[in-house]
């Protein structure tokens, strides 16, 4: 993982990148600000340790402008300035994290590993978000429907019945189930209607090949089949 320190305290720059290398990071040292923030949108890197106040560039406007570029790379923020007003300040700039000077190298590896953690479960948060199936995906959180690079428009209940069987891969559900599940307990509904919706997600995913989604289980209901 690599790992930014934008710095100008050259002993303590150096020090953290000793610390870091021997916990297995690949590092890089910017002593000045305009450098730091051209080092951060030239390469890619896991993590940015960002001095407060450096030559030339501020460390809260280097990080303006990397979120404003869209840049989400994490950032710590270094400073032997320690007031409530300062460390708001940092964070709303878009750091990550704030950690005032002097500070002992084993909080700051302990942040570091609190800060991956966080994003990892965020980014498990966000894949779970997603369902695949084939050359299918359904985005969740943007109700998207994709088969392999086209969006397909589904009606609401088309929709929510491909959910279902993409949230339940290999297992046969009744025509009652899918009912139950999709449409609730409205009255006047019959469970025909569910033939009449796989038809049309049939028609709508692969017109060719009827059952290559969807398999109709006789006597039972249907199956999406890994």
């Amino acid at each position: 993982m690599r790992v930014l320190i934008i710095e100008d305290e050259k002993s303590l720059a150096r020090f953290i990148e000793l610390e870091l290398r021997h916990e297995g990071f690949e590092t890089k040292i910017a002593p000045d600000g305009r450098e730091g923030l051209l080092l951060a949108i030239e390469e890619k890197w896991d993590l940015i340790l960002l001095d407060l106040m450096l030559p030339s560039l501020s460390g809260t406007e280097i990080c303006r402008r990397l979120r404003a570029n869209k840049d989400d790379t994490p950032i710590i923020m270094l400073t032997a300035r320690d007031s409530v007003f300062d460390r708001i300040y940092g964070l709303d700039s878009g750091a990550d994290d704030y950690l005032a000077k002097p500070f002992e190298i084993g909080e700051l590896l302990a942040r570091i590993r609190s800060l991956f953690r966080r994003i990892n479960r965020m980014d498990f948060i966000k894949k779970s978000n997603q369902l695949f199936y084939k050359d299918l995906l359904i985005n969740q959180d943007a109700c998207i429907v994709k088969q392999k690079e086209d969006i397909i428009q589904l009606t609401k209940r088309e929709y929510e019945l491909l959910t279902v069987f993409m949230k339940n891969i290999n297992r046969v559900l009744t025509r009652e189930m899918l009912l139950d599940i999709v449409w609730g307990f409205e009255s006047s509904v019959e469970t025909n209607v569910v033939d009449v919706y796989v038809r049309y997600l049939r028609n709508k995913l692969d017109s060719d090949s009827p059952s290559r989604y969807i398999e109709t289980v006789r006597g039972i209901g249907y199956v999406m089949r890994q």
